[in-house]
């Protein structure tokens, strides 16, 4: 049934949906794969019940949509345990269906911003830009520090250099790229990013202190 909504919605609306289909908790969130806008998730499930579910990709996704599926509208407050946008109750009347699905579209709109693959040892997450603190480096590996926590990767400073600095990094050293959106201040030569005190090489000092002020004006 929903499967029969979501394409009348997007023959109404105009839009384009990837849709991939999951029989059970399990199998999105241990080990949740990432890369959702929206999910539209039954409560009651058979080995993981969508709430379980939920908590588990919020470990490591905070941004993707949650709307549940469920016929107990007291699921509504545990909800927001899990920052869900939403719920349907059952049965699913096509109305109600489409509202929801505007109101998600209108929160993927606005929170919608530049990912990046990063090929981890556990395997490929992709992440907002945003949400990256500073990068560093380690010899032959690159250290991603972001707000979910950090991912290491086999990669070159240089390289990754070359493609960030038009998000707004900066190598503020030899070893390490900062996000300008994230520098909180500068204090005894030292760049106060994400709670961290990263040393500013006296060479690339004006030139951060430029970047810095530009990434200021824009914002």
């Amino acid at each position: 049934e929903l499967l029969s909504y979501l394409t009348r919605f997007e023959r109404e609306r105009g839009e384009t949906f990837l849709i991939s289909r999951f029989s059970d908790g399990d199998e999105i969130a241990d080990p949740y794969p990432g890369g959702f806008d929206l999910i539209l998730m039954d409560i009651c499930m058979r080995f993981m019940d969508g709430m379980t579910a939920a908590e588990k990709i919020r470990e490591s996704d905070d941004q993707v949509v949650i709307i549940f599926i469920t016929n107990r509208a007291d699921y509504a407050i545990r909800g927001y345990q899990v920052d869900a946008l939403d719920y349907v109750l059952k049965p699913v009347n096509y109305i109600s269906f489409a509202q929801k699905m505007s109101r998600a579209l209108e929160r993927i709109a606005g929170r919608r911003t530049k990912k990046i693959g990063l090929n981890t040892r556990s395997g490929l997450l992709r992440i907002d830009i945003d949400r990256i603190w500073y990068i560093e480096s380690h010899g032959h590996e690159i250290t991603y520090h972001t707000k979910l926590g950090d991912y290491m990767v086999r990669e070159r400073i240089q390289d990754i250099e070359k493609i960030m600095e038009a998000d707004g990094f900066f190598r503020i050293n030899k070893g390490c790229l900062v996000n300008l959106r994230h520098v909180d201040g500068i204090q005894d030569h030292c760049a106060l990013v994400g709670g961290n005190r990263l040393p500013v090489s006296r060479a690339r000092k004006a030139d951060f202190m430029a970047a810095l002020t530009k990434s200021l004006g824009e914002s």
